[in-house]
């Protein structure tokens, strides 16, 4: 049996996610491929990882891809999360992820039951067919011009109760249900590409190819081997985590890929048939990523990655912070500071080359934010974070 030791798993991933010297991406859609989709719940994410896999590009680079070239496009899909993917893998994101549109129509058929509607289903298709009119009727649509156009979509709701209760806009709600399922898409935010407010344009519309929509099994199995390709070889459990399907659906998934059984440091696991030989060993090699990058939150198992520092460089929901890397390894985190200084706390004593790599690493990101200030967007401040904005 092939047995992959926590060494080479490390030498892959500075390779395979286009970190190490000489294996950095071309471009940002390039950067998206070897993570296989950018993260995207916190807008800055998907810039900033792409930037620092791809030598030489900028921030531009990456809104030119999402917005005027599309050739990135941001699907709400797996694990409700938000990620940015080449739009022939975006239909598959999208298709292995009904359960999350489903859930999403739940939640708000709900919010409708505690607020007393009446029929609850009716009003959520009138309030879907408003919606959908007005998409056919204008390219770009934000929230503002949505409850503008359709009396219905800018009713207000409670969701929650006692001191949880938030009141929401049934157009808010309504577009993640539509986007949850596909049928539209997030657009160019208004701002900075920092920005979270988001217009909306109709799927099909904004590119071609999200008119496609594969059937269930053959869209995960598509996202499966893409996942397998740059976090292999992995467990069953890891892939389930990282997509958020059941178990079943992880399983059928696989079915049809050409898998071998190996040993991963003692842990019995699964690697494409293909995609057993040794690979490159790379140039000793540091990095910096942002906070939700795809490595860091690329497997439910990390201790290949982490050893003892997951508790300093992570939220109490298991969200990751920022992380400085050396080799393969979390060796520490970083944050920006409210001035725009782009500071590190080293979690062992990685010698003077690699602490000197470092912070070479922390001026490049500094210059990359520029102006642009970091927030704790879908997370919590990490240890380390709280420790360097002290």
């Amino acid at each position: 049996m092939r047995t992959f030791d926590v060494a080479e798993r490390r030498a892959r991933l500075g390779v395979r996610h286009a970190l190490a010297p000489g294996h950095g991406a071309s471009d940002v859609v390039d950067a998206a491929a070897a993570v296989v989709a950018l993260h995207g719940t916190d807008p800055a994410t998907t810039v900033l990882s792409a930037v620092l896999r791809s030598p030489g590009s900028t921030p531009d680079d990456v809104v030119r891809a999402l917005y005027d070239d599309r050739s990135l496009v941001r699907v709400l899909s797996m694990r409700r999360t938000v990620f940015a993917v080449p739009p022939t893998l975006a239909t598959a994101c999208l298709a292995s992820s009904v359960a999350v549109a489903k859930d999403e129509r739940r939640k708000l058929l709900k919010i409708l039951t505690l607020n007393d509607v009446a029929d609850p289903e009716a009003l959520l298709a009138r309030a879907e067919d408003d919606a959908l009119q007005v998409f056919a009727d204008h390219d770009v649509v934000t929230t503002a011009q949505l409850s503008s156009a359709a009396p219905l979509l800018a009713s207000r709701f409670v969701n929650g109760s006692d001191r949880w209760a938030t009141e929401v806009s049934l157009a808010s709600r309504v577009l993640i249900v539509l986007s949850a399922e596909g049928r539209i898409v997030r657009g160019r935010p208004a701002g900075r590409w920092t920005s979270s407010q988001f217009s909306w344009s109709l799927a099909e519309r904004w590119h071609p190819a999200l008119a496609e929509r594969p059937e269930l099994v053959p869209a995960a199995r598509q996202v499966a081997e893409a996942w397998l390709r740059r976090y292999g070889p992995a467990t069953l459990d890891d892939l389930q985590w990282w997509t958020g399907w059941t178990k079943t659906l992880t399983r059928q998934a696989v079915a049809d890929l050409d898998l071998t059984e190996v040993d991963l440091h003692g842990t019995p696991s699964l690697a494409l048939s293909d995609d057993l030989d040794v690979g490159p060993e790379p140039e000793p090699w540091v990095a910096l990523l942002p906070a939700l990058d795809p490595t860091p939150m690329g497997w439910k198992h990390r201790d290949h990655l982490l050893g003892p520092h997951r508790p300093h460089v992570y939220d109490v929901n298991g969200n990751a912070g920022p992380t400085v890397w050396a080799d393969g390894r979390v060796v520490g985190g970083w944050a920006q500071r409210d001035d725009g200084e782009v500071v590190t706390h080293l979690l062992e004593d990685v010698g003077s080359q690699t602490r000197a790599a470092v912070e070479h690493q922390a001026a490049h990101v500094q210059h990359v934010l520029g102006e642009v200030r970091l927030k704790a967007r879908a997370r919590g401040w990490t240890p380390a974070e709280k420790l360097l904005r002290a």
